[in-house]
């Protein structure tokens, strides 16, 4: 792993620990709504490359496809139950690593932009994964 990497990430946890900090100064009612919002912001992040770098339609439609299933998961986040925020933030590091990143990396997408997202994305999921924790442990204690 190249200094350069390092640093991507490192800014990434930076950045994705200032989003837990916003989400968190919303209030215990807002803050799972502040995190899924930004869940559909990165993955329309990748769909403003896309169009703005002339991507090709089926890359444009696929970046959309990932709106879409971070957008659900987003949804169920915060409808239904956290741990599928967490499952959204964690998937998304497999969506920057398994198609932005290396060899056959989409000429469309800055090339710093997968890596600070594997900072940003994993911070932000295990935030919301000890916010479960948390809620769970301190639920068992109560009983």
């Amino acid at each position: 792993m190249s200094i350069t990497m390092i640093l991507e990430i490192s800014l990434g946890l930076v950045f994705g620990a200032a989003l837990v900090l916003i989400a968190r100064s919303r209030g215990p009612r807002d803050e799972s709504t502040v995190l899924a919002a930004g869940l559909v912001a990165t993955a329309l992040l990748y769909v403003a490359f896309a169009v703005l770098g002339g991507a090709t339609l089926r890359w444009s439609a696929l970046e959309f496809m990932g709106v879409v299933a971070f957008g659900a998961l987003a949804w169920l986040g915060v409808r239904r139950s956290p741990p599928w925020l967490a499952l959204g933030w964690a998937t998304h590091v497999g969506w920057d690593v398994g198609l932005h990143l290396g060899a056959g990396a989409p000429p469309f997408v800055p090339a710093f932009f997968p890596t600070f997202c594997i900072g940003f994305d994993l911070v932000v999921a295990a935030y919301v994964l000890s916010r479960v924790y948390a809620r769970r442990t301190s639920g068992s204690q109560a009983a």
